[in-house]
C-alpha cells in the first residue's frame, strides 16, 4: 500500500478507501490510485483483513453429491446469494457418508468459514455444537439436523408424496408400488408416510410386498420394479421416491409389455420429452438453496430468534405417465 500511495502521490488512507470502495475520493484521485495498483500488481491482503474484522466473507456447503442433477440448482442458488453478500462459497460432497460429512464440515470450519449449509448424511450433529457456539452460523437443508436444535429448510416430502399417490388413486389404481431410498434417509421415510396416508385416505390396504426402500442403485431398483410388475397380482402403477429411482423405473417400464402408470418424486431432465412424458412431484431445489442461504446470512447479520424449520411446498406436474388407467391384469 505504501508503494501504491507513493506512486499515486496520495496517503495510505486514500489507497485504503479506493481498495475498499469507500466514499470521499475524487474521480481523478481514484483513477491515479487504480493505475498505480495495476502497474504494481497490488492485491489486498485478505488474511490481514480477516484478522481485523473477524469475518472471512466465505461460507461452506456440504452436499450429498454435486453430480446429482437435483443439487446443481441448489448449489447455484446458494452461490448467488453468497455473491450478493460479497462472500465466496466452498463446497464438497459427502457421498451420503456420515463420516465424510463430519470431516468436510469440520474442515470448512477449520478454514474459518463464517457459516455452513449442510445437507446431512448423518443423524448426530452434536459435533457441530462447539462450532455453532463459537459463532459459525449453520443451516440444514433438505433434511433436518440430528440431535441438535438448528435451522432447517425442507420440502414438503410427506404432502408431495401423498398428492402423487392420491393422483394415481384418482386415475383408478389400487395396486400401487413404492420404491424409495434407504429407510435411514429422512426424505425417504417422509415420502413413505405420504404414500401410506394416500392409501389410508382411499381405504386401500398397504401391502408390504409393494414397498421397497434401499440403495438407489440401478441394479436394485430394476430388480424391485421387475418383481412388483410380475406375479399373480402385479402393480398397475409405481410411485418412485427420487429422480434416480425414477430414471431406472422409466427404463424398466420401456421394456414392459403392458402400460404401467408412473409418478416420480423430483423432476428430471427430459421428463417432458419421453413417451409418455413423466408425471412428477417437483421440488424447487433453487428455492431450497436460496431460502437456506438467505436464512444463513440473516443469522450472520445478527438475527437472534430461535432456530426455525421452513417447509416449502411441492408441485404435482401431470404430463401423461401418471394419468394412464390400470391395464387389464389378473
Amino acid at each position: 500500500m505504501k508503494d501504491v500511495a507513493a506512486r499515486a502521490g496520495v496517503g495510505l488512507k486514500t489507497v485504503s478507501r479506493v481498495v475498499n470502495g469507500e466514499p470521499g475520493v475524487t474521480a481523478d484521485t481514484e483513477r491515479r490510485v487504480r493505475e498505480a495498483i495495476g502497474a504494481l500488481g497490488f492485491r489486498r491482503n485478505d488474511s490481514a483483513r480477516i484478522l481485523r474484522k473477524g469475518r472471512t466473507a466465505s461460507i461452506g456447503l456440504v452436499l450429498e453429491d454435486l453430480a446429482d442433477p437435483f443439487y446443481a440448482p441448489l448449489n447455484r442458488a446458494v452461490e448467488e446469494v453468497a455473491r450478493d453478500h460479497g462472500a465466496l462459497l466452498f463446497n464438497g460432497s459427502s457421498a451420503e457418508n456420515a463420516d465424510r460429512e463430519r470431516e468436510l464440515a469440520l474442515a470448512l470450519c477449520a478454514r474459518r468459514v463464517d457459516g455452513l449449509i449442510v445437507i446431512p448424511a448423518g443423524h448426530d450433529h452434536r459435533y457441530l455444537e462447539p462450532e455453532i457456539a463459537a459463532g459459525v452460523a449453520t443451516v440444514f437443508v433438505d433434511r433436518p439436523a440430528g440431535r441438535i436444535d438448528a435451522d432447517a429448510v425442507l420440502s414438503d416430502n410427506f404432502g408431495g408424496a401423498r398428492d402423487g399417490v392420491a393422483h394415481l388413486v384418482a386415475h383408478g389404481h389400487r395396486r400401487i408400488g413404492f420404491i424409495g431410498d434407504r429407510p435411514t434417509v429422512h426424505t425417504a421415510t417422509e415420502r413413505l408416510r405420504g404414500y401410506h396416508a394416500a392409501l389410508d385416505a382411499a381405504g386401500l390396504p398397504a401391502d408390504d410386498s409393494r414397498i421397497s426402500l434401499g440403495p438407489t442403485t440401478p441394479e436394485r431398483v430394476a430388480a424391485e420394479a421387475q418383481r412388483m410388475l410380475t406375479g399373480p397380482h402385479p402393480v398397475t402403477a409405481l410411485f418412485t421416491g427420487n429422480n434416480r429411482v425414477t430414471a431406472t423405473a422409466v427404463r424398466v417400464l420401456a421394456r414392459h409389455p403392458r402400460p404401467v402408470a408412473l409418478v416420480g418424486f423430483d423432476d428430471l431432465e427430459l421428463a417432458d420429452l419421453l413417451s409418455p412424458a413423466v408425471t412428477v412431484v417437483a421440488q424447487d431445489a433453487a428455492r431450497l438453496g436460496r431460502t437456506a442461504a438467505e436464512l444463513l446470512f440473516r443469522r450472520l447479520d445478527g438475527a437472534g430468534e430461535q432456530p426455525r424449520q421452513v417447509v416449502l411446498p411441492t408441485r404435482l406436474i401431470a404430463r401423461g405417465s401418471g394419468e394412464l388407467p390400470p391395464a387389464d391384469t389378473p
